[in-house]
């Protein structure tokens, strides 16, 4: 089991700093977002920076790009980091796709389906494995002159991950992806019982097992060695629960655990700009289930045990490790926690 990292793209240079702290800190693999900035671009940076962290991007937003550009970009990123890029992609939500980049979103589902299953035909088609031939309802690719093919490249196609919360896209990892990139806003229970049953199904569809799929779980942690520390990364937690439980797409998430009504209550202070009363409603037994309290010394092997039996394949990844990144003492406590946490697994 590896401690990986969600990063934030800064510009170029500065990303490849941070990937290259990254990887002596011992993380096992590094998370770019798309957000403000291109995660791609971070990643290539990345790759020119670094010999043994794997890089992915957690995720990169599908609907916004055509699957061609994307698996130009997955296959050269390969290529370049000799086998280390991973390939994560998101729906994202819909007034982003639609508002904010101009593209298509419903239906997320079908049309993510065909997104994966149109990118890993282009990639047959690179390697030379078949004639680019892929008919959807959404997608569709039938032209690449050779002049227009990357080619073959030296190491496996890159492992495509998607992002699922709920049944639906939980079951579309099992049928057509490597791996989930699991929400920060969820419990190991809710994982356990909802998704990975979810994922099942979708195994069982595409007759592949449970061994063929890799999580990747960020998580939310209050950590510190003194009572200030614990309330100030309790609060910051508190803030995020707030924040994505009041997407009531997410309300099963609250309902796995018997908090039942709470998403709406949350999207009704949301959307009233009542962020304090947002907070109140997020009380330390909502806490509980979605974040791991612990002073520094534990927090490795707290990780380790919490997370060992959810599936075969689990990569941990710190939600919010790259927040204090600037501070060398921070930093220092991050490489213990990556060391104890390798350590405790192979206990």
């Amino acid at each position: 089991m590896e401690l990986d990292i969600i990063a934030h793209p800064a510009g170029l240079a500065e990303s490849q700093e941070h990937a290259r702290q990254l990887e002596e800190a011992g993380f096992g693999s590094i998370w770019w977002t798309d957000s403000g900035r291109s995660a791609y671009l971070a990643c290539t940076a990345s790759a020119l920076a670094t010999d043994r962290i794997q890089i992915g991007t957690g995720i990169a937003v599908a609907f916004a790009r055509s699957p061609m550009v994307t698996a130009g970009i997955a296959w050269e990123l390969a290529a370049a980091t000799g086998g280390r890029f991973v390939l994560g992609l998101g729906s994202q939500v819909k007034s982003h796709i639609e508002r904010r980049y101009s593209a298509d979103f419903a239906p997320p589902g079908p049309r993510m389906k065909e997104y994966v299953e149109s990118v890993k035909a282009i990639f047959r088609a690179y390697r030379g494995e078949e004639k680019l031939n892929y008919e959807g309802q959404y997608y569709n690719f039938s032209l690449l002159p050779a002049a227009w093919s990357p080619g073959p490249i030296e190491v496996p196609d890159p492992p495509v991950y998607i992002s699922a919360v709920l049944p639906y896209m939980s079951r579309l990892v099992g049928e057509i992806a490597d791996g989930i990139h699991v929400h920060p806003f969820h419990s190991p229970e809710y994982v356990r019982d909802v998704q990975r049953t979810a994922i099942e199904v979708g195994l069982a569809r595409s007759g592949r097992s449970l061994e063929d799929i890799t999580f990747s779980c960020p998580i939310m942690t209050s950590v510190g060695d003194t009572d200030e520390d614990l309330a100030k990364t309790r609060e910051h937690a508190r803030l995020m629960i707030g924040f994505y439980g009041s997407t009531r797409t997410y309300a099963p998430i609250f309902e796995h655990h018997g908090f039942d009504g709470l998403s709406e209550e949350l999207h009704a202070h949301q959307k009233r700009g009542d962020i304090k009363g947002m907070l109140a409603l997020v009380t330390d037994e909502v806490l509980e289930p979605y974040i791991i309290t612990s002073n520094w010394n534990d927090l490795g092997p707290k990780l380790a045990e919490r997370y060992r039996d959810l599936a075969p394949n689990v990569r941990v990844t710190s939600y919010t490790a790259a927040e204090t990144w600037s501070d060398p003492a921070a930093r220092e406590k991050w490489k213990h926690v990556t060391k104890s946490m390798r350590d405790a697994d192979r206990s």
